[in-house]
């Protein structure tokens, strides 16, 4: 356990806290680049590849409903498309535009930049620690690509 401030943090409390942390670093890019923060994660998604309706809601944890609007948001905005799925005529798959690509390429940078700032105190050992107990915590609980490393998306 870590001495804080207010008293011993454990690894439920750590973990919990940081992504309290992280999604707040989440929400304020999001304000600045005038999208919500849902739509920041659609869009980062979506950097990787398009997917269908169904495959992004189990990996935005969305139900049906939710996610049908959070994309008919995006694409008012220009920011994502629905293309046909050329695997079922009955489906579609959603894309980026170019108008959403150029965005999430800056947005994607600037939150990269501002969470790798959250460690500016360490040294490169201990980033390499965090990042491989991290990466432990996310591959033993299948998390899915949600948000991809910063020379990944280039």
């Amino acid at each position: 356990m870590m001495k804080h401030d207010d008293g011993p943090i454990g690894t439920v409390a750590a973990l919990v806290r940081s992504t309290f942390l992280v999604n707040a670093v989440y929400a304020e890019s999001a304000r600045e680049f005038g999208i919500t923060q849902q739509q920041g994660q659609l869009l980062c998604v979506l950097m990787a590849q398009p997917y269908g309706m169904s495959e992004l809601g189990s990996i935005l944890g969305l139900a049906k409903s939710s996610l049908t609007g959070l994309v008919d948001r995006s694409e008012r905005n220009g920011l994502v498309q629905r293309l046909p799925d050329p695997d079922d005529s009955r489906a579609v798959r959603v894309a980026l535009t170019k108008r959403g690509a150029r965005l999430v390429e800056d947005f994607h940078d600037q939150t990269c930049r501002r969470v790798e700032d959250l460690t500016a105190g360490f040294d490169q050992a201990d980033r390499d620690a965090l990042a491989a107990l991290l990466g432990r915590v996310v591959a033993d609980n299948q998390v899915p690509t949600v948000f991809l490393e910063p020379e990944q998306h280039r």
